[in-house]
This record gives structure tokens, C-alpha cells and sequence, in this order.
């Protein structure tokens, strides 16, 4: 399939998806950022989603969505299935995020697509995984990470879990996983020709990335009781602190000659600070450090500690985090047809990602993907005005 031009590290590669929520989205967005060309299999637009301009607003809003080509598809349809199979057949990669089953009863699971492309990489991504008792539950993204155990330790002492939005289910411990598996088996593929299923749940995901805290459990350096550790806010030197001025700032100087200086340009001179690692000593040191950080704006705060070793920086909200200046510096946002949004990460020297790139609306590219398959324009026709028959 010939991929229009573009830039980054996965610019020979051409992805599939299978429209759906969460994490297949985030993987395909993060394969679409570092160049790979994703055709996204969009549902066919239905009166319930058809809103003019309100609904063109959400499409562009729908920053997971950014940089793909759009189909759309009826795949419950013998055609739509056709088509689907024809573009699964010229790519690399596929990707789908519904429940186990349902690819295989709409005749494109993974023996169908493998039979006709022997060295696809069939990426599968969903909450609990393929197998096991609870695969055919429904859940959600807070239900795989409490079942994980990585949830508990976002709990404060005493206080349920705080909830992260898809931070360690979803996006982390989901799509990221979904787009390292795709690209671990597609360089196997180019190797030896071979294809596969890459299964990746959410649950065994955000696991993984509490591999660190099981570790501190092992050897007795985590306590079962959340809240009280080194890193869940139990110390009073790595813990988010409200400022005179109702905002907050965040510290995490562990290391001895950070704490030193954090002591130093906080005037914490007092023996009783010398208790850096005695845990009997953090409640106490935690009410006295928030007294000192209530005795001033962030601004302030920011003022004298920004930028040193004290292990610093302000907590910013959704609208202040583009504007700072190291964010600037280093164009970590970008603003895309109005809509301010993360840039791709990480960065490559060799080959960086192009630009971000916007969302484009469902099924722009439908004629062009039609004729690229070869599809001649009597059929072309014939398609495109039977899905706007089942639209109406």
C-alpha cells in the first residue's frame, strides 16, 4: 500500500484500526505521532451521531484520534467486510480494542487475517485480557487497576484510592502497552516473516507498572497501609503542599543533598528535620513543612526554589502547564485547529515526528482508500452511496 509521505521513526509501517474508546485509540495516536500511517476503520455515521457543526467540534476535540486516515465501514455488511479485509491484507499492524470475540464474530479475527496476511501483527487490547474467568466482564478502566493492585496505592491514610483519569489503566497500562507489543512483534515480523496475536490487558499493564512498588513490598520497604510510604504522600519530603494563595507545589527531595538544600531555602533549620527516613517522624514533619509552604504564594515558592536541586515545581492545571516556559522551551503542547493538546513524545534524533497533526472527520478518506485498493468508480459509487442510504 502506498503510504503518503511522512516523517518519523515508524513512517514504513501501515496500521489498521478498528475504531473503538480508550486504549486502541491512545496506541494508534502514538503510532501515528512517530509517522506510522494508520487507516482508522470508522463506524458508518448513523442519525443518533450526526449533529452538524456540534459533532465536527467533538471529532476535532477527540485529540486520540489525531492523524489517521478514515473509512468507514459497515463491517456487519459482507462489503464492509470485504474492504475491511483488503486493507488488512497490504498492512503491518492491526489494531482493535473490543470484547474477546467479537472480531472473530464479525469474520476478522485473528485466524481469518492471518491466513491472508502471514506477517501481521494482530494487536488485541482490552480490559482483562483474552482469557482467564473474568475476560467476557465488562469493566472499566478503574476496575483493572483496583483489581491489579495499583490503585490501592494511590490511596491517602485512611482515605479511598484517588482515582488518576486512565492515567495508569487505560493510557499507561493499556495503549501504551498495546503500541510497545505491536512494535516488539512487528520487528519479529520483518525479521522472520511471522505474524501474531499480541494480547494486551489492562489489567496485567498497570501491573506492570507497579513492578517497583512490588518490589519495595518484597523487601519490606512498602507498607500494606497506602498512605504511609515514601512516595504515596506518607513523607513529608516527596508531597504536594498548598501555598498562601490556595494553589499548590510539589517536593520530592529524597536524596540526602536535596533535602539539605530544600532545608536550606526553607529555613528549616530546626534538629527535629534531621529525622529525614524515621516514618514515626513524618506525620509531624508534614504539618510543620505545610504550615511553611502556607506562609507563602506559589509564585514565591516559585521564585526561590524553581530550578535548584531542591527536587521543585509547581502544580499546574490543564490551561497553566502549556504556558510555562520549560514547556514552551521544549514544545510539549501544540494547538491544532484551535485545540490545545500534548505533542508527540518521545523525541528522535535521527528521525523526529513530523508536526502534530489534526483529526480528520469520519470517512474523509473513503474514495481515495477505495481506489488506492483498486476499486473502480462505478463500485466506488455504488459503496459510498449505499453507506449514506444506511445513514439516513
Amino acid at each position: 500500500m502506498t503510504s503518503p509521505a511522512r516523517q518519523g521513526p515508524l513512517a514504513h509501517l501501515t496500521v489498521v484500526e478498528f475504531a473503538g474508546l480508550g486504549p486502541a485509540p491512545f496506541a494508534g495516536m502514538m503510532l501515528a505521532d512517530q509517522g506510522a500511517r494508520v487507516i482508522r476503520i470508522d463506524r458508518p455515521p448513523s442519525p443518533s451521531r450526526q449533529g452538524g457543526m456540534a459533532a465536527l467540534t467533538a471529532r476535532r476535540s477527540d485529540v486520540l484520534s489525531r492523524g489517521r486516515e478514515s473509512i468507514a465501514l459497515d463491517l456487519k455488511h459482507d462489503a464492509g467486510r470485504a474492504i475491511a479485509l483488503r486493507l488488512i491484507e497490504r498492512a503491518d499492524v492491526l489494531i482493535e480494542g473490543f470484547r474477546p470475540g467479537v472480531m472473530e464474530s464479525l469474520g476478522l479475527g485473528p485466524d481469518e487475517c492471518l491466513r491472508r496476511r502471514p506477517a501481521l501483527v494482530y494487536g488485541r487490547v482490552t480490559g482483562w485480557g483474552q482469557d482467564g474467568p473474568l475476560a467476557q466482564a465488562a469493566g472499566h478502566d478503574i476496575n483493572y487497576v483496583a483489581l491489579s493492585g495499583a490503585l490501592h496505592s494511590t490511596s491517602r491514610q485512611g482515605q479511598p484510592p484517588t482515582l488518576t483519569p486512565g492515567l495508569t489503566g487505560d493510557f499507561g497500562g493499556g495503549g501504551m502497552l498495546l503500541a510497545f507489543g505491536v512494535l516488539a512483534a512487528a520487528a519479529h515480523a520483518q525479521r522472520t516473516g511471522e505474524g501474531q496475536v499480541v494480547d494486551a490487558a489492562i489489567c496485567d499493564g498497570s501491573a506492570l507498572l507497579a513492578s517497583l512498588v512490588y518490589g519495595w513490598r518484597s523487601a519490606g520497604l512498602w507498607n500494606a497501609e497506602a498512605g504511609t510510604n515514601n512516595g504515596d504522600g506518607g513523607a513529608h519530603f516527596y508531597e504536594a503542599y498548598a501555598c498562601a494563595d490556595g494553589k499548590y507545589i510539589s517536593v520530592g527531595a529524597m536524596e540526602p543533598q536535596f533535602y539539605a538544600l530544600l532545608r536550606e531555602k526553607c529555613g528549616l533549620a530546626d534538629a527535629a528535620f534531621d529525622a529525614q527516613w524515621d516514618p514515626a517522624q513524618w506525620p509531624q514533619l508534614k504539618q510543620r513543612l505545610a504550615q511553611v509552604f502556607r506562609g507563602r504564594t506559589r509564585a514565591e515558592w516559585c521564585a526561590l526554589l524553581e530550578g535548584s536541586d531542591a527536587c521543585f515545581a509547581p502544580v499546574l492545571d490543564l490551561d497553566e502547564a502549556p504556558a510555562h516556559p520549560h514547556n514552551r522551551a521544549r514544545r510539549s503542547f501544540a494547538q491544532v485547529d484551535g485545540i490545545v493538546q500534548p505533542a508527540p513524545a518521545p523525541r528522535f534524533s535521527r528521525t523526529p515526528a513530523s508536526e502534530c497533526r489534526p483529526v480528520r472527520p469520519a470517512a474523509a478518506d473513503s474514495r481515495s482508500l477505495l481506489e488506492e485498493l483498486g476499486y473502480a468508480s462505478s463500485e466506488i459509487a455504488q459503496l459510498l452511496e449505499g453507506a449514506a442510504r444506511q445513514a439516513s
